[in-house]
């Protein structure tokens, strides 16, 4: 029987990137996001591949949460895995310049949108002793760099989160991983440095950065081994990057 998979963020980056190499794997696919343009699009795209079901919702409003997981149709009621990844990051100043908006965005999606969804999806696992979470953490989960605080807090709470599901769902047959990517070419410093194109840009120039498919292949990889492997906790930096803030910016 096909796996279905649950994953959020699903129109850009790591998530879109994660969506395609299921579909290409025949995983039957529900896409979540907040712009209904690109879901739609992906979901034409992708059902030439596989079952594509969308639902239009922000991880970081609790009943919107729940309602959009009771109106998935019936056919893709079990879900097989969960992929945590709808997540930002907004500004990068010191804490005592610090946008309160900023903050509450970045708690609110990372740490308390992961929450709701996960809270509304492991019943059914727990239920049938079996599932796989993969959590999408950062390298600022590991480490803090300069004007990262808020931010780095709330990745540092996915790395905690990550631990403590594992800890919880053992006894279940739960498999529970985060991946944490360090520099990763995507929207990301866009929505940052809130659309300077300029700004966004100047973070992967000067080297090779990770592509969001480079992690969608790691995901794919941590979710298809044998049940009783589970890769719990995986670090992934592009060759020039040794640290949060080291980068050899030489042209490779």
């Amino acid at each position: 029987m096909r796996k279905t998979a649950f994953i959020t963020g699903a129109t850009s980056g790591i998530g879109k990137a994660t969506a395609e190499i299921f579909a290409a794997h025949k995983i039957r696919l529900i896409l979540c996001g907040r712009r209904v343009e690109r879901l739609e699009s992906l979901q034409k795209k992708l059902s030439l591949l596989t079952e594509v079901t969308t639902l239009q919702f922000d991880v970081s409003k609790k009943d919107e949460v729940k309602n959009a997981i009771k109106s998935i149709p019936e056919s893709f009621k079990n879900i097989d895995i969960l992929i945590n990844n709808a997540g930002n990051a907004h500004g990068l100043s010191s804490l005592q310049d610090g946008n309160l908006d900023d903050w509450d965005a970045m708690l609110d999606i990372n740490v308390k949108g992961l929450l709701y969804v996960s809270k509304a999806i492991i019943p059914q696992m727990t239920a049938r002793n079996s599932g796989f979470i993969v959590n999408i953490g950062s390298i600022a989960g590991k480490e803090v760099y300069p004007n990262g605080n808020v931010y780095c807090a709330s990745k540092h709470a996915v790395n905690a989160l990550n631990k403590a599901m594992r800890i919880d769902l053992n006894k279940h047959n739960i498999r529970v991983a985060a991946i944490h990517p360090g520099a990763v070419e995507t929207e990301f410093s866009e929505v940052r440095f809130k659309g300077d194109t300029v700004k966004a840009a100047a973070v992967y120039s000067g080297y090779k950065a990770l592509q969001a498919e480079d992690i969608a292949d790691i995901i794919y990889f941590v979710i298809s081994r044998p049940y009783h492997v589970n890769i719990e906790d995986l670090v992934v930096y592009p060759t020039a990057q040794a640290s949060a803030t080291i980068m050899n910016k030489t042209g490779y």
